[in-house]
């Protein structure tokens, strides 16, 4: 059976990523396929950013020895033209667009709307332009062989825009890891099912399969444990083809929590079983065999915010990705509110313009929906804190 290793938070953060000791084996997709996916190997430039000297808007190319000169305007070039035999003499210049390969001997572009004076033929320059403006040279964003996207990276919009730039067409990337999700409780009932006054809906398993889908995983829902030992070992002898199973209830203390035992009929070893936060000290999380098991409490609120805390960095590392931890947003607290000391507390806000706005005076319990859906964020105190003050500055994170 499964041993109760009580852990700090701190500690549970630590050991929980310390499951992840494997990354998915690679696979190579298309472009058009890569939105979301994680990047399995460095890429480098191929192609220079810009490719080649280039305007930055339409107006004059010169060479800065004629600024503020009547300029004769030679020709125009146009995005896309051949400028191989373009060179220009004292006192000429060239109208140029936007886009356009600038003549090597061109060294600074004055903007149409900036020119003193200019007809058809000829241009009057300002004295105010500086050298090199508008000027995009080869190279400047991009050199050949520089990094351009590191491995453990999230391919977004942004980085597809740097692929397409060079031309890129498959990359490799680091297959899906497999999840899956259950619920425990003969209480429950399915949200498309009749539930009588006596039953509740499975909440936690919509909740957690969307919280994953919002971070870009994919996870495979595998219905509801009963509240019967042989049958929970039964359940959990099918699920050892998945990197994480993803369970919630029963792992408390109560007669019909089975989950422990029967994972452990199954070879499942704990790291933790209990942790000294609220809401959420019964999380339990170990391996069964080589599948990492993420046990969250019942209640719906301990559940969801504990499956951001724990199991979403998990996952991410467990995926590949190089960033994996939530990040930190320093901001003021709104109004005081208080805690009990000698754990951590999850307190759920709302984050305002920098400040922080605890929910519902931080006085709901963990079996509650409805501070869920009134928060974006999450503050995490320290053991020995039983309050914040006005105006304290704390760290919070965004759900």
């Amino acid at each position: 059976m499964s041993t109760f290793i009580t852990v700090s938070f701190e500690e549970a953060i630590e050991k929980s990523l310390q499951l992840a000791t494997t990354t998915p084996t690679i696979e190579w997709v298309y472009l058009s396929e890569a939105l979301g996916r994680v990047l399995a190997s460095n890429l480098t430039c191929k192609k220079a950013l810009p490719a080649f000297n280039n305007a930055a808007l339409d107006g004059f190319g010169i060479r800065f020895t004629d600024i503020g000169k009547k300029l004769k305007i030679k020709d125009t070039i146009y995005a896309g033209m051949d400028i191989k035999d373009c060179f220009l003499e004292e006192n000429e210049c060239y109208k140029i667009m936007t886009g356009a390969k600038a003549p090597t001997h061109i060294d600074t572009i004055v903007p149409f709307e900036e020119a003193l004076d200019f007809d058809e033929y000829t241009v009057t320059l300002p004295t105010t332009t500086k050298k090199g403006n508008a000027l995009r040279l080869k190279g400047e964003e991009q050199t050949l062989g520089s990094k351009i996207l590191e491995k453990g990276s999230l391919i977004n919009s942004q980085n597809i825009a740097m692929l397409a730039s060079q031309g890129i067409t498959k990359i490799p990337v680091y297959k899906k890891i497999s999840i899956a999700v259950f619920s425990t409780g003969d209480e429950l009932k399915e949200p498309w099912e009749n539930a009588n006054e006596n039953q509740i809906y499975n909440i936690n398993s919509s909740e957690i399969i969307a919280l994953l889908s919002e971070y870009g995983f994919q996870a495979d829902y595998c219905g509801v444990i009963p509240d019967n030992l042989e049958e929970s070992v039964a359940y959990f002898s099918k699920m050892k083809r998945y990197d994480v199973l993803i369970t919630s209830g029963g792992i408390s203390m109560g007669e019909a929590d089975f989950t422990a035992e029967a994972l452990a009929k199954n070879g499942f070893n704990s790291i933790f079983h209990g942790i000294n936060i609220k809401p959420g000290k019964p999380t339990m999380m170990g391996k069964m065999q080589d599948t990492i098991v993420c046990s969250m409490p019942g209640n719906p609120l301990a559940a969801y915010v504990n499956t951001y805390l724990f199991v979403i960095p998990l996952c991410k590392k467990l995926q590949g990705f190089k960033d994996f931890a939530h990040e930190k947003i320093l901001c003021k607290n709104a109004k005081k509110f208080t805690m009990k000391k000698g754990r951590v507390n999850i307190v759920l806000g709302k984050l305002k313009e920098t400040y922080f706005h605890v929910t519902q005076e931080n006085k709901y319990g963990s079996g509650m929906i409805t501070p869920i859906t009134q928060s974006n964020c999450i503050y995490l105190s320290d053991e020995d804190k039983n309050f914040i003050d006005d105006g304290e500055l704390i760290s919070s994170y965004l759900i």
